[in-house]
């Protein structure tokens, strides 16, 4: 077998591997302001869960609040560009956020963004491919992002980070 035919071989093995990932790059740069613009909401859509995500067990929390309003809302925000109808990675992916979720409901805000459902936010985001995460903070700063699958222990450490409020220093 040629070398070109192994390296072949090789990229289909790791392709096969992590599935969708064959096409991460871009993304927004930590420190950056995330991008506010407007998705789609379960309320946009008469609670019709399919045309929010193509994820088959959806958590309605996640589709409650379009990416502009949350950004407003001065809670941190764990932002998941996920598309399951083609994705077999995001499907874990977002069993991991909706683990989270449960955890922080009521200190962060959850979103997913499903490429089919919201193209418009990949696009803002500069998401090729997907999983792909982003952690903002509550000013709406970008404090995180990794393209890729994640564990629960390596998000819980990203949104424990946000959450940390510095403690003023006393002089005197």
């Amino acid at each position: 077998m040629s070398i070109g035919m192994r390296w072949l071989l090789v990229c289909g093995i790791v392709l096969s591997i992590y599935g969708c990932d064959d096409k991460l790059v871009g993304g927004l740069r930590v420190g950056e302001m995330a991008p506010k613009l407007p998705t789609r909401t379960l309320a946009d859509v008469g609670g019709d869960m399919s045309k929010v995500t193509t994820y088959r067990q959806p958590d309605a929390r996640m589709y409650k609040y379009s990416l502009d309003k949350a950004l407003t809302m001065g809670k941190p925000i764990v932002l998941e560009f996920a598309t399951p109808a083609h994705c077999t990675v995001c499907d874990g992916q977002l069993q991991v956020v909706k683990a989270l979720l449960n955890k922080y409901h009521s200190e962060v805000l959850f979103l997913h963004m499903d490429q089919y459902e919201n193209p418009q936010a990949y696009r803002a985001y500069q998401v090729e491919g997907d999983p792909w995460t982003f952690v903002i903070d509550k000013k709406g700063i970008v404090r995180f992002q990794l393209a890729g699958e994640m564990l629960y222990s390596e998000l819980d450490a990203q949104i424990k980070k946000v959450l940390v409020v510095p403690s003023k220093t006393v002089s005197g």
